[in-house]
């Protein structure tokens, strides 16, 4: 008896549903992560992500690590095996090797919406290519001549600052930090990632085309179910086909994004080209923002034309440059005045420091000079990481050392955790920052002076810079942390300079939230969460 061909095509689908449903069930069931210790799993569907999502990042699996050990495994949505591990031994194996530590597909699909095929999304030769091309714009010096824009864009917060003061009458006044310092870092970033103008501190900056496009796709989902469904998008592909509001805000934004984007590429490409009539080599870049250091160094004469980046891969690198030089400076910078806001002698000991300078806006080198004003960005860095955490799924089998032998869940004494392909491992980066194994009792301190003295401890945090984990490290180590390093210590040397702080509202009403980083947000009358943390400032008398 013949059917009809739409009987076989379901059948067919049928089946190959059921594969995937026996595939992954199986995956779970095989893991050899189900042999570390960790909390039994409290739910057939959400595993142990319900108490995760009750406390603040990192806390439930730092509880857990005191509790079972270093090296733990916990469930996930649809119960599947999490590696948390706290040993830096382990860690360092996974960030070097990043050919079989990739970013899981569901992650890159969720960044890769918001950045493109750039920097942060694409793997192995690809992200190697990428990176060799865009080394020469990230450099020290580079980034000393970006240093004049850093400090002209935060003098005029400086100066915005001072005015609101003089609208109050020289009184107490209350800003909210998180928002200025936004606005702020998007007009470093706009003029010194790619010589565009956000206006974003000028008050009719709201209009700007670009500004827009950005704010719309940098918004997380705040309702859970607009979050929970966003999950499943990135986890389930069909599910991509049904468009909810935000798709179809993000892709008018996008849209918007990549119309300006190729605009200001092909501008930076037709002066380069007209500039010379001669090949360009990478020794002649002289043009100080981002993507013009990129676009030359793409065109130089020793780039072979075919490991030279598609025009598509330098518009990806836009977006990056936000999320690396906008996103988390902003976020750091807002953390370092809500703990100086509580340390007035802290505070008062970087004041001084900084009074020491003659000039209003310092060189790079002058910055970088200052030790107390290090040490005050490294602890921020260390106690108010940006980005909490970081995910990575094993695209092969593979077993990592651990500094010493654990028991598993069944007595055994084991030198390594046992990987198979396809295991989600986690990065603990604020766990790594503030565990007390490495950094001592005081760990959950902010606390500038333990960087006179570093923990022998701390030279085994895998990081790119300065034993902290913020960066990450290896291969994939963030590229433009000397960007962010250095931008951070310019607004601080401003406002610090002028400016008096203290907490507008209890430390205790300001909350945390992470998206792509770590938040304050405070809860308003209604019950509604924002992002903010309202201050207030004073001018300082010497």
């Amino acid at each position: 008896m013949e059917y009809p061909l739409y009987v076989y095509a379901a059948g067919t689908l049928l089946a190959l549903a059921l594969y995937k449903v026996v595939a992954f069930a199986w995956r779970v069931v095989a893991s050899p992560l189900r042999h570390l210790p960790g909390p039994p799993s409290e739910s057939l569907f959400w595993g142990n992500m319900g108490v995760i999502q009750k406390e603040d990042n990192s806390v439930p699996q730092e509880r857990w690590v005191k509790q079972y050990g270093p090296n733990i495994a916990y469930k996930g949505v649809f119960n599947m095996w999490r590696l948390w591990t706290v040993d830096t031994r382990a860690l360092h194996h996974i960030v070097m090797h990043s050919d079989i530590y990739q970013r899981p597909a569901s992650g890159r699909y969720q960044l890769s919406r918001l950045v493109g095929p750039g920097v942060l999304v694409t793997e192995e030769e690809q992200h190697r290519h990428q990176r060799r091309v865009m080394n020469p714009a990230f450099g020290p010096a580079q980034v000393r001549e970006l240093t004049e824009v850093f400090m002209d864009v935060s003098n005029a917060l400086r100066d915005i600052w001072q005015s609101e003061v003089a609208k109050a009458g020289e009184g107490p006044t209350v800003v909210d930090a998180s928002s200025w310092l936004g606005r702020a870092t998007l007009d470093i970033i706009g003029r010194a990632g790619f010589g565009y103008d956000f206006e974003a501190l000028n008050p009719s900056g709201a209009a700007n085309e670009l500004n827009q496009a950005f704010a719309t796709l940098f918004t997380m989902p705040v309702a859970p179910r607009d979050r929970f469904f966003a999950f499943l998008q990135a986890t389930i592909p069909p599910l991509r086909i049904f468009k909810t509001a935000g798709n179809r805000k993000a892709e008018e934004a996008q849209k918007v994004m990549r119309r300006i984007g190729m605009q200001l590429i092909q501008q930076r490409k037709a002066a380069i080209q007209s500039e010379k009539g001669r090949g360009v080599e990478r020794k002649d870049i002289t043009e100080r923002d981002l993507l013009t250091l990129l676009i030359r160094a793409n065109m130089s004469t020793d780039i072979p034309e075919n490991q030279r980046l598609s025009d598509d891969e330098v518009l990806a690198q836009v977006p990056t440059f936000i999320v690396a030089g906008h996103e988390t400076t902003a976020t750091a910078t807002t953390w370092a005045l809500f703990s100086l806001a509580q340390q007035p002698e802290t505070a008062r000991k970087l004041r001084d420091e900084l009074l020491s300078v003659a000039k209003d806006s310092p060189d790079m080198d002058t910055l970088n000079a200052l030790p107390y004003l290090d040490a005050v960005v490294r602890e921020t860095l260390r106690h108010h990481s940006p980005v909490p955490m970081t995910t990575r799924a094993a695209t092969a089998d593979d077993a990592i050392p651990v500094s010493a032998p654990y028991t598993d869940r069944y007595g055994r004494t084991r030198d390594t955790i046992e990987i198979r392909k396809g295991d989600l491992v986690f990065i603990p980066i604020l766990a790594i920052n503030r565990s007390k194994a490495i950094w001592g009792e005081d760990a959950d301190e902010f606390k500038p002076e333990r960087w006179e003295h570093v923990p022998e401890g701390a030279s085994s945090v895998p990081g790119v810079w300065g034993n902290v984990f913020s960066f990450l490290g290896g291969p994939r180590a963030c590229i433009g942390y000397r960007f962010s390093l250095v931008e951070t210590k310019a607004l601080l040397f401003a406002l610090v300079r002028a400016f008096e702080f203290e907490l507008a509202i209890p430390a205790d009403q300001i909350k945390k939230r992470s998206g792509i980083v770590t938040r304050p947000v405070v809860t308003d009358a209604e019950g509604k969460t924002k992002g903010s943390l309202p201050l207030v400032i004073r001018p300082y008398r010497a």
